[in-house]
């Protein structure tokens, strides 16, 4: 795997590495992003991301918050797979969101807004239109690893779903199952009351933990029919690389 491109900031090593077409960003040796545009669906944790958009009418994914953009795997996912009117990503490194457009081919449009700025400052403050999915994956490198960087409190999550349409879906990533379980969702009734349906999606390949909190009513089949019915998401085939496990919650 080749070094393309590194940069130190203060106490911050950024990397971007290739494998053929596939762009992977290291931060502090932990990896954030991985993208190949030939093969949008990565096999890893962001295709969870993707995917709980398909829990009801993919197209009824018009507006897309993501916390957390990194190199933006997702959001290039999201533009390749679902084409919503609006992909808005907040990004508390500057380099990061450099990177994002730079290596990983994520253009500022009317389509892709980038934003430098804190997430829990820029969720309170925010008074605009609603969004159809808000995908959270707030994580900062601790000790060689990645952690969440903000705590999955109910404080937290009444703020992600006061900015959620009633039809909408909130997705946050957990360092594993365990994780996900102790959050407010579950430890606070008026969180989890919120909320219609809880899904909890992982990958083989990750131990991470997708939690997907839904406004509306979902099931796990309708996820699947809709996977089968989108041309490259498929699981049932293997040329998809796509590869999840699912539990309601």
């Amino acid at each position: 795997m080749a070094v393309l491109w590194h940069k130190h900031v203060d106490d911050t090593r950024y990397e971007v590495r290739s494998a053929g077409r596939t762009r992977r960003l290291y931060t502090n040796g932990v990896l954030h992003s991985q993208y190949n545009p030939a093969r949008p669906v990565t096999g890893s944790v962001w295709d969870l991301f993707l995917i709980s958009a398909f829990f009801h009418d993919p197209a009824s994914i018009r507006r897309v918050l993501v916390l957390g953009v990194g190199g933006g795997a997702v959001i290039r996912q999201l533009q390749h797979f679902l084409k919503p009117e609006l992909v808005m990503g907040v990004d508390l490194s500057a380099t990061h969101l450099q990177i994002a457009h730079r290596f990983f081919g994520v253009r500022q449009s009317t389509g892709v807004r980038l934003v430098e700025a804190d997430a829990v400052e820029w969720v309170a403050a925010y008074r605009g239109e609603p969004f159809d999915l808000i995908i959270e994956d707030l994580f900062i490198d601790k000790d060689d690893d990645a952690v969440r960087a903000v705590a999955a409190d109910a404080c937290w999550m009444r703020a992600l779903g006061t900015g959620l349409a009633q039809h909408g879906a909130l997705v946050m990533n957990y360092g594993s199952t365990d994780e996900l379980r102790a959050s407010a969702c579950f430890s606070n009734k008026a969180v989890r009351k919120y909320f219609k349906s809880v899904f909890q999606l992982t990958t083989p390949l990750n131990e991470n933990g997708v939690g997907v909190f839904l406004r509306r009513s979902a099931t796990s089949e309708a996820l699947r029919t809709n996977l089968v019915n989108t041309p490259g998401l498929n699981p049932r085939l293997k040329s998809t690389r796509l590869r999840y496990r699912i539990r309601r919650l």
